[in-house]
């Protein structure tokens, strides 16, 4: 039992430390998502991936030993929670310990994580609605009323009102 536990330990301890990778890379995410930086945000998404791929590893090693440990105690593994491993071990005070500091360090890695990417995904919808506005408005431009403006020939000049070029201005 002693060497699951070790085992759980080590297994949450790396998690913690690939999901505060993911934190940095979502941390990094921000101001590129600010600025627009299209590839360099496409780059932290790979990235992103990699550490996923090792993160879905180390979430599959837990969960056999979880199921290991739920064999040892005779516990159904699908009700067998972390919190009720550590409260089991009230005759084990050291790896108690260990186990609810991994326990909570993870957690707070998490809600952290949590935090930042709600921010982001607000920050990437903004961006869009940006878009869609900045194509509506170019869209509604062109097919804004024309104006009764007349040429020397006392033909209908053809122009349209709020158009003056006929391309995009990026300064405006």
């Amino acid at each position: 039992m002693a060497s699951l536990m070790e085992n759980l330990i080590s297994v949450l301890r790396s998690e913690n430390e690939e999901y505060q990778q993911l934190l940095e890379l979502s941390k990094k995410k921000t101001p590129v998502i600010v600025e627009g930086k299209i590839e360099e945000l496409q780059r932290i998404t790979d990235e992103e991936q990699s550490v996923v791929a090792r993160i879905n590893r180390l979430d599959s090693q837990r969960e056999e030993v979880v199921k290991d440990i739920a064999n040892v105690l005779n516990k159904d593994v699908t009700t067998l929670k972390l919190v009720n491993i550590i409260q089991m071990l009230d005759t084990r005070p050291g790896e108690q310990q260990e186990l609810a500091k991994v326990h909570d360090d993870l957690r707070m890695t998490v809600m952290q994580m949590k935090t930042i990417n709600d921010r982001n995904r607000e920050l990437i919808n903004n961006s869009l609605e940006m878009v869609a506005f900045d194509i509506n408005l170019l869209h509604s431009m062109k097919s804004a009323p024309q104006t009764a403006n007349y040429t020397k020939g006392a033909y209908n000049s053809g122009a349209v009102m709020g158009v003056e070029s006929g391309g995009f201005d990026a300064k405006q």
